[in-house]
């Protein structure tokens, strides 16, 4: 490709005619004839290497300051968002071969677009999915690292999905991607904001900035959903100028949830859209997952899907691994496996389950380390205000001291009379957690959710699955 053709105008260059071979903001994948794109990083500055670059076979730098390269350098006011638009080129821009819905907020991401997929996938659309769990293509399965690719495996991703014949995709949009400009050109038909609470505050400096990365979501779609019964969403009803849309399971709104009912087996709920009223079934439990619901059926009423088809999907969907997911025990207490590892989050798995808790509620839980310190104890007090008992533990402590992370959950639940342990190992403390389980208990294990590993000293990760560790916990007591 023509480096003139790869700018697509978003730049001029006197060496436009020159051959490009590929596209990189990597230095190691620099080869010969590559367009290199310096971005400064949190620890490293590409703009340091562009010379080096050149003399591995670069063809051209792009950069954001003057660095003597003459012709050989692109000087652009913001090189991420360059370099976001580059991969979408180079790609021959497949966001525009697909409809592309996108869900944002701090909870409910993972669910909403999972829920969404299975009903287009039930009427015949064959759907990509991007999101924390994994990446899909239909049927197909990928794995993933981050929440929303970096800007040029997500073109790749897009590129793969259209070119199997995909007609959406349904992904999560992190806030660091909003940040980053990985998503490049993409433009949504449907965008949906959750909520926003506290998470992420070791990257935005915080909750202003947090919800302004949010917020930039809504500067690139048809259509904004907006969840009201959280403050930042009314927020965005009044600061965004596309068309706009609410949903709400607590008052009035373009879709409206209300009569629900909960159980550990499900949830029933009637739902309004705009004046119809529909009947739902869901075998998902807790409130938060009727409002994900609400979401979810939205985004397809949008898309025209008859509603009697949509209620038909959801009804037969079991949920999403790692939310709200009941571990089989055969016992009479029960475990149940939840990614919640935000304040807000544990407060709405704990309260849903705590309305079908027969016996007590024991909340297993940790902090991450290398990551926002002051939601720790803000965890425990959550955590506190619902179970009737709490098992501290690890999460993933990265390169922080387990015990130093403890140290602040426990700041939390100083001036309260729960009852807790400190079980600093995660496999110990469940295997305890399994064995002080009376009948009628239910053990909520927070935090981990879909993953199957742990994080620890020097980013070591190792195998840590909790249903294989409830299953090998359960032997043992039968010892």
């Amino acid at each position: 490709m023509k480096l003139y053709e790869l700018l697509e105008n978003n730049a001029v260059t006197s060496i436009g005619d020159t051959e490009i071979t590929s596209i990189t903001d990597d230095t190691r994948k620099v080869t010969e004839g590559s367009l290199f794109v310096c971005v400064k990083g949190g620890s490293f500055d590409g703009h340091t290497a562009a010379a080096e670059m050149l003399e591995k076979g670069a063809a051209a730098v792009v950069c954001e300051r003057d660095l003597g390269l003459g012709d050989r350098q692109i000087i652009i006011e913001n090189s991420r968002e360059l370099y976001g638009k580059l991969c979408a080129a180079w790609f021959g821009h497949p966001e525009k071969r697909l409809t592309m819905i996108g869900v944002t907020g701090t909870n409910g991401k993972t669910t909403i677009t999972n829920i969404i997929k299975h009903i287009f996938m039930a009427n015949g659309y064959k759907t990509g999915l991007i999101g924390t769990i994994c990446n899909e293509i239909g049927d197909e399965v990928l794995h993933t690292e981050n929440t929303t690719p970096m800007a040029y495996d997500f073109m790749a991703l897009l590129a793969k999905m259209a070119d199997a014949g995909c007609k959406y995709v349904v992904m999560e949009v992190s806030s660091f991607a909003l940040v980053q400009h990985r998503i490049g050109t993409s433009h949504f038909r449907t965008a949906v904001f959750t909520n926003l609470t506290q998470d992420h505050l070791d990257y935005h400096k915080d909750m202003e900035d947090y919800f302004a990365a949010k917020k930039k979501l809504f500067d690139v779609c048809d259509t904004a959903l907006l969840n009201i019964d959280d403050s930042y969403g009314r927020r965005l009803c009044d600061e965004v100028s596309c068309n706009k849309l609410t949903f709400s399971v607590k008052e009035k709104a373009d879709f409206y949830s209300e009569n629900i009912s909960i159980k550990s087996t499900g949830s029933s709920f009637e739902i309004d859209c705009s004046g119809d009223k529909y009947a739902v079934a869901s075998r998902i439990p807790g409130m938060f997952n009727v409002s994900n619901l609400t979401a979810a059926i939205a985004v397809c009423r949008l898309e025209n899907i008859p509603m009697e088809n949509i209620l038909k999907a959801v009804a037969e969907y079991n949920g999403v691994k790692g939310r709200c997911e009941i571990i089989p025990t055969n016992r009479d207490f029960t475990v149940i496996c939840d990614y919640a590892h935000t304040p807000d989050a544990v407060e709405n798995i704990l309260k849903s389950v705590k309305e079908y808790t027969e016996g007590r509620l024991i909340c297993l839980f940790g902090c991450g380390g290398n990551r926002d310190a002051t939601k720790r104890p803000k965890m425990a007090a959550a955590a506190a205000e619902y179970a009737d008992r709490l098992i501290i533990t690890s999460d993933n402590p990265r390169n922080e001291d387990p015990e130093a992370i403890i140290g602040d959950i426990l700041k939390g639940i100083e001036n309260t009379d729960i009852p807790y342990d400190v079980v600093v190992d995660r496999r110990d403390a469940i295997y305890y957690g399994l064995k002080i389980a009376e009948k009628g208990d239910i053990i909520v294990l927070a935090g981990k959710g879909h993953e199957d590993y742990q994080i620890l000293a020097g980013m070591e990760h190792i195998h840590f699955d909790e249903r294989e560790v409830v299953a090998e916990g359960l032997k043992l007591l039968c010892k």
